[in-house]
């Protein structure tokens, strides 16, 4: 999201657009205006560029259209949407989970084509009902060739797309296993990058032709993305079952509230330990806050042995922590979220379990990676 402005709120969903965007809506503009200034004669360069303008906003407004139709039902399904961003492919709602069933999975899927072929639907039929002509009639002709075109294209049956989508959860309910899904509707997108590319590279070496330059770009975004969610999927399978506590550093760097400062440093400082940042319990064992060796230089060494470890500690909040049991995927997407490498781990009383750290979930889906010995 760092690269992306955000405009506003659409029906509570926070609304980005990514800067290429602006580049596309000006090459649009600049198309249709063209495009009707040739066609009818009578009109002003200005008017022409007017209506140019309206006709790329309004393509623009269907596309946002069928993001809205994914994110609606995904919000009656009970998951977040965390946002919707236009950028130079089309727009793309994020989801904060995936659905629960096959069947929901395809519903979320398809409502964005079908959001799509209504527009087309409606387009054409207030043309056909008005007897719209002139540059009415044509802007509505194009706003209803795009949004068929945008169902059916997003209808490929290849991820990212929702036709991608719609491949993935029939899969999940023929086999069971969603991420059995996502790798094969992965594949299927990644033979369409593939003719994609072919199309828009043999043309322009063959006979030097930009024609179908456009497939090039969209062929290397379909093999890009399909090979992210492959990657990303076969990652989830091999973390489905485990929760935090299995992927709890041993030997965490825990230290009880009651030591001295003396005695922290002679028995975790001065004595190896390579931490440099320690977990503080009480006497129950509960997470009550943090403690840096670089705290011990605001105390004078002198009143190191008077003065204990929870006198100098910093709190923790709940926020910051993980529960025990929670699923380790969660945990993993709440590292990467949050830009962190490491995590308190506390079981449902508060009792502290240990610490978790990114590294020690790589090593985890390392060691699951590696065949076992005969």
């Amino acid at each position: 999201m760092n690269d992306t402005i955000r405009v506003g709120n659409l029906f509570g969903i926070p609304f980005y657009i990514h800067p290429s965007w602006f580049l596309v809506l000006g090459l649009v503009t600049w198309s249709y205006s063209s495009g009707l200034a040739a066609q009818f004669p009578q009109l002003s360069a200005g008017l022409a560029l007017l209506l140019g303008l309206m006709t790329a906003l309004m393509l623009f407004a269907s596309v946002v259209a069928h993001e809205l139709g994914h994110s609606f039902v995904a919000i009656r399904q009970g998951i977040d949407v965390k946002s919707i961003t236009l950028f130079i492919f089309g727009g793309l709602a994020s989801l904060e989970k995936e659905s629960k069933t096959p069947g929901e999975a395809f519903w979320v899927a398809i409502a964005g084509p079908i959001v799509s072929l209504l527009l087309c639907g409606i387009v054409t039929a207030i043309g056909v009902t008005t007897t719209a002509s002139g540059p009415l009639a044509a802007i509505l002709g194009v706003l209803a060739s795009v949004n068929l075109a945008l169902a059916l294209f997003n209808l490929i049956p290849g991820l990212p797309l929702d036709g991608g989508n719609i491949l993935k959860a029939i899969v999940w309910k023929i086999t069971g296993n969603p991420y059995k899904g996502v790798t094969f509707a992965s594949r299927v997108g990644q033979i369409f990058g593939w003719v994609a590319i072919l199309s828009g590279l043999l043309p322009l070496l063959l006979f030097g032709s930009f024609g179908n330059f456009w497939n090039l770009l969209v062929g290397f975004f379909l093999l890009q993305n399909a090979g992210n969610a492959a990657q990303f999927a076969r990652v989830q399978e091999k973390l489905t079952g485990l929760t935090a506590e299995d992927a709890v550093t041993h030997d965490s760097p825990i230290v009880s509230g009651n030591l001295s400062l003396r005695e922290f440093a002679d028995e975790r400082v001065i004595s190896g330990q390579n931490w440099h940042r320690f977990l503080v319990t009480d006497d129950d064992g509960q997470l009550v806050g943090a403690i840096a060796v670089d705290n011990l230089r605001t105390i004078p060494i002198a009143l190191w042995s008077e003065t204990q470890v929870r006198e100098v500690m910093r709190p923790i909040t709940e926020s910051t922590t993980v529960k025990s049991d929670q699923p380790l995927l969660e945990v993993m997407q709440l590292l990467e979220q949050q830009k962190l490498s490491v995590l308190p781990v506390i079981r449902e009383n508060g009792v502290l379990v240990g610490i978790l750290e990114k590294t020690a979930i790589i090593q985890l889906l390392q060691s699951r990676t590696q065949p076992n010995p005969a």
